[in-house]
């Protein structure tokens, strides 16, 4: 197959889409680099530049469950330096890199440092671990962000990804497949994965936290190939030779032939939901927090009443509950155990919520959790938990309007100071 573009669609979009049927890690995606036509060359320059030690990359062609792949290798990693994500900030600033690649690489270190630091509940500027400072990590990120930025894509589109299943030996001890970290990084980005099992049987870990953090940060879409007309394929190998698996990682690179649905890399990702309803006109109304507590606990995301007036001028109330779909089973047989409705009605809704987090006030009397939300890596609202609050002021027998503005001011001074 040729690797030259097409030379009459002077405006169409260029896209590369991956296929992660087999996961991914920092060397597949080299090697699927490589192997779709990026110079060796280009990636050795880029992790040279960067790395305070001296590396070594090789590439060679091998065969994956009877499909030829190229397998990257990166030697010379066996330093036990553990840098901190600090660390590896300064060696990026201080390197001589294209300044692409080094935002690119900015942005993987740190979605991987933020990752771990939250699963080991620390900053990611503290945090001493492995995964952000070895070298081995170093080049892969670096060597895939000079691949991508060299094949100069306008759209990188990634298939739902398959993390394996069982257990992993780490540097932390016996995790499950997948590792914390791989779920913070997949969850934040609301990138679809799913577990991968042949015949029955644990495969063990199929995406790292550094192919994890690099495919998170690097797409901006995901789901089937799109409609394109594909120029170039690649294939990069994973390590081990698997039964039953081709244990690679495909990219197919080409020009967009069509629009493509895809979310946008600046926001929060969406999901669908469904909204479950009734009309209520002839219960107790002493009841309610009761039932609201119940679809609660039955996994309901939300469930409130909204007052109205039916036929005949009678009082009432809608019974709302926002629920997954595979979860509104559960929420009807409260809705008709627990309240007097004889039916429901049922619409799919999107919701987009914000990246959040919690963090700890320290207030004179106590602490209060700190609930932030985000918006395309912004904090836009903070709020202290209003329970925290109440428990707070109920200890101490202040007044809860006084807590909670003593909560507020905090809050107001710890988001200045980060």
């Amino acid at each position: 197959m040729s690797n030259a573009p097409h030379t009459d669609h002077p405006t169409a979009t260029k896209v590369g889409w991956l296929d992660c049927a087999s996961g991914a890690s920092g060397d597949m995606l080299l090697g699927v680099l490589v192997g779709a036509g990026v110079p060796l060359d280009v990636i050795a320059h880029a992790v040279d530049a960067v790395a305070p030690e001296r590396i070594r990359l090789s590439v060679e062609e091998v065969v994956r469950n009877g499909l030829g792949a190229t397998l990257a290798r990166v030697e010379g990693t066996d330093s036990t330096h553990h840098r901190t994500w600090a660390d590896v900030r300064k060696l990026l600033d201080a390197a001589d890199l294209d300044e692409a690649v080094r935002r690119s690489a900015h942005a993987t270190f740190e979605r991987l440092a933020q990752a771990e630091a939250k699963v080991h509940r620390t900053t990611p500027d503290a945090i001493h671990f492995h995964e952000v400072g070895a070298l081995d990590a170093i080049a892969d990120i670096v060597g895939v962000c000079a691949g991508f930025v060299h094949l100069g894509l306008d759209e990188v589109l990634v298939s739902p990804i398959a993390v394996g299943s069982g257990f992993v030996r780490a540097a932390h001890g016996r995790l499950p497949v997948p590792v914390p970290a791989v779920v913070e990084l997949l969850a934040a980005a609301g990138a679809p994965s799913y577990a991968g099992e042949i015949d029955g049987t644990p495969v063990g870990e199929l995406c790292t936290p550094t192919g994890a953090a690099l495919l998170t940060t690097h797409a901006s879409g995901y789901g089937p190939q799109p409609p394109m007309r594909v120029t170039t394929q690649g294939f990069g190998a994973g390590t081990r030779e698997t039964p039953g698996r081709a244990n690679a990682v495909r990219l197919l690179v080409g020009e967009l032939a069509t629009d493509v649905h895809r979310p946008s890399p600046a926001g929060p990702p969406t999901s669908t939901q469904l909204v479950v309803e009734s009309n209520v006109d002839d219960l107790d109304p002493r009841i309610w927090p009761a039932v609201l507590q119940r679809l609660l606990d039955a996994g309901a995301a939300d469930a409130w009443l909204t007052p109205i007036l039916m036929k005949k001028g009678r009082p009432a109330h809608t019974l709302s509950v926002l629920v997954e779909p595979d979860r509104q089973d559960d929420v009807c047989r409260v809705i008709f155990t627990e309240t007097s409705a004889i039916g429901v009605r049922s619409h799919e809704v999107t919701k987009q919520p914000l990246e959040r987090e919690f963090r700890t006030l320290e207030l004179p009397d106590g602490p209060v959790r700190l609930k932030i939300a985000s918006y395309a890596g912004q904090v836009v609202n903070a709020q202290p938990e209003y329970d925290d609050v109440v428990a707070l002021a109920e200890h101490t027998g202040r007044p809860v309007k006084t807590v909670l503005a003593q909560a507020l001011a905090a809050a107001q001074e710890h988001l200045s100071e980060s």
